[in-house]
């Protein structure tokens, strides 16, 4: 499966009225309901160990 970046996955989400606020939203969900899902996506979007750490802090 070919590389999707942060940036590509960002400009989607605000495609389809996101916001700012939602995209937090669902990253807390996301991290409330399946943390190990969590963990995996953001890692499969290749963003290093400890952004990955940062942004499970957050929405922790």
């Amino acid at each position: 499966m070919a590389h999707v970046t942060v940036e590509e996955w960002t400009v989607r989400f605000r495609a389809i009225g996101l916001d700012q606020g939602a995209m937090e939203q669902w990253h807390r969900l996301f991290e409330r309901e399946n943390p190990d899902g969590h963990q995996s996506f953001l890692e499969w979007l290749e963003l290093p160990a400890d952004r990955v750490r940062e942004i499970r802090a957050k929405y922790a």
